[in-house]
């Protein structure tokens, strides 16, 4: 399905000031365009219930940091449609894209797709962005009382932070140093 007959869909189903949408020529046959931070919600839903579209799985949801440009992040979700048992004619794939400014909130589409919601989680523990609604937002793969948001532009590459471990060791640090040292020692015998 082409991009125009999507837009087409769209401008169809939601309010006059929710029908500008940026199209975007891709390299790969995926259509993509870019809507409006307030209207992602509503053209998400749309997107899944209108029967000529019914992208019903959202297979990924993540963020761009562009620093310095403002707005600073691009969120980039990947919709497919397959196309059998009632969902839609033939099969198709769909990229969507939001630019968010530094700061903002962003509403969470998890209850539009379930699938989101690691997703969105995931996007709030790399770069910080928050997304409003959201059943569970904390982070999911870094420790809780990580400093930081990893992914973003500006995040310092030396971190000077202590190792945090929860676990008491195998091994005392003696007994790592000596085992390290007899490692070494053996390598250079072979």
């Amino acid at each position: 399905m082409q991009a125009t007959a999507i837009i087409e869909v769209l401008s169809r189903a939601l309010s006059a000031d929710a029908t500008q949408f940026e199209v975007v020529e891709s390299r790969d046959s995926m259509p993509t365009f870019y809507v409006s931070l307030p209207d992602l919600v509503e053209t998400c839903r749309v997107l899944r219930d209108a029967p000529e579209l019914r992208f019903v799985f959202m297979a990924d949801v993540t963020a761009v940091d562009y620093h310095p440009r403002v707005p600073r992040f691009e969120l980039v979700y990947i919709l497919a449609c397959p196309g059998v048992n009632g969902y839609g004619d033939t099969p198709k794939r769909l990229r969507l894209k939001v630019r968010v400014p530094e700061g903002a909130h962003v509403p969470s589409v998890s209850r539009i797709w379930q699938s989101a919601n690691w997703g969105e989680r995931e996007v709030y523990d790399f770069f910080g962005l928050h997304f409003d609604s959201h059943p569970d937002m904390r982070r999911i793969l870094m420790p809780e009382d990580w400093e930081g948001f990893p992914m973003r532009k500006d995040y310092p590459v030396q971190i000077n932070q202590r190792v945090k471990t929860y676990e008491p060791l195998q091994v005392s640090e003696d007994e790592f140093v000596a085992n390290m040292e007899a490692a070494r020692r053996r390598a250079r015998q072979d």
